[in-house]
């Protein structure tokens, strides 16, 4: 090869590579979506949906799934310990802060993950079902290739940022029409509106729940590199929808968004459309991890956000389908086995004296970025 075929090739590959960075830029500007009939399995919408990102906490629905796959299997019951190890309670926040040897039930366990998406409670989880971190994540991948899910790897149980750790808009699409679908007995768990430890009250990040009519579900993620993420399921008169919204740029942001497309799904007529099994890859960008971090974590981007989106700690939100939630939290109780309280409550228990003080909270503080 000479001189000037080398230059040559040198070109045509800075060039390729401009083209895939100004394509990734504008994936992650736009953010990918998804927007699915759990019945029917139609796609009403989609966009960049098998462009790869870092799940952050929507990881905890694959953790949520894997473990009813282990009940299911006759391996433990929502009665049994989990126990907080030392390696569980060293993870980063968010986090229960609870010490080594401190247990709960798998019940409380699961609430404590879906709310607060504890990353401490999520790998104790991990141990106490698959007996190691690891072990229950060689199951997580595992299962998510048995349901399809043809784009996602996982490399823990909490969705704290690594490499190899990516997933899709169509294969959280796939999660969650599947959760929907095989454990309908547990939807309870993805539609709390908080729980409660009897000392202390933890609100749901879920801006939907309570304030969309129809909103039943399920999980919200954040970290730099994701941005702001949410996975939405509604039903209304029969009709059951789930939304995936991936890098927004703030917390109200993801709600706006999910909410008119849960309202499309909900009241639109769909047509000829694929299902989620015909949808085919596409993108030019689809196997690269997109990274998302300076647009969200840039001192400029925070700034933007809290002129633009914050107020006194309240997210503004811009969605017509959203309503103030004008009564306190229906609070669940989640907590240690033989701790200070005694109280205990089933999957859609309310804990007695816990409908209390939390009323008309927009949202939430945003947890830590790891």
């Amino acid at each position: 090869m000479n001189g000037r075929t080398t230059r040559r090739s040198a070109w045509h590959l800075g060039c390729g590579l401009l083209l895939a960075a100004s394509l990734l830029a504008t994936t992650a500007a736009a953010g990918p979506r998804m927007l699915v009939d759990v019945n029917t399995l139609k796609v009403i919408e989609h966009e960049d949906a098998f462009q790869r990102w870092y799940p952050a906490s929507l990881t905890k629905l694959m953790t949520a799934y894997t473990v009813f796959r282990a009940i299911k299997a006759g391996e433990l019951t929502l009665e049994s310990p989990v126990v907080m190890s030392k390696h569980a309670a060293a993870e980063p926040p968010s986090k229960m802060y609870f010490k080594p040897g401190q247990k709960m039930t798998l019940d409380s366990a699961l609430k404590i993950i879906l709310v607060k998406s504890a990353n401490d409670v999520s790998v104790a989880i991990a141990e106490s079902v698959a007996g190691s971190e690891e072990a229950f994540v060689a199951r997580m991948n595992a299962e998510a290739k048995r349901i399809g899910m043809i784009s996602s790897r996982f490399i823990n149980p909490n969705g704290l940022p690594g490499k190899g750790q990516y997933t899709t808009a169509r294969d959280l699409a796939v999660l969650a029409v599947t959760l929907k679908r095989e454990f309908p007995q547990y939807a309870s768990y993805f539609a709390l509106e908080g729980f409660t430890t009897g000392k202390k009250q933890y609100p749901n990040f879920n801006m939907l729940i309570g304030r969309f009519n129809g909103a039943d579900g399920m999980k919200t993620g954040f970290i730099c590199a994701s941005g702001f993420n949410q996975v939405s399921s509604a039903t209304r008169n029969g009709r059951s929808v789930v939304s995936v919204v991936l890098g927004s740029d703030s917390l109200g942001a993801r709600a706006d968004i999910s909410a008119g497309m849960l309202e499309k799904g909900l009241t639109m007529r769909v047509g000829n459309v694929p299902t989620l099994g015909q949808l085919r890859p596409y993108g030019e960008t689809r196997d690269i991890v997109a990274d998302v971090s300076e647009e969200i974590c840039s001192k400029h981007a925070a700034k933007v956000r809290s002129e633009g989106r914050d107020e006194a700690g309240r997210q503004k939100l811009a969605s017509p389908y959203i309503h103030e939630l004008n009564r306190p939290l229906k609070l669940v109780y989640a907590g240690l086995i033989g701790g200070d309280t005694a109280k205990t409550a089933g999957n859609d228990k309310v804990a007695a004296g816990d409908i209390g003080d939390i009323a008309n909270v927009p949202i939430p503080i945003p947890r830590p970025t790891f």
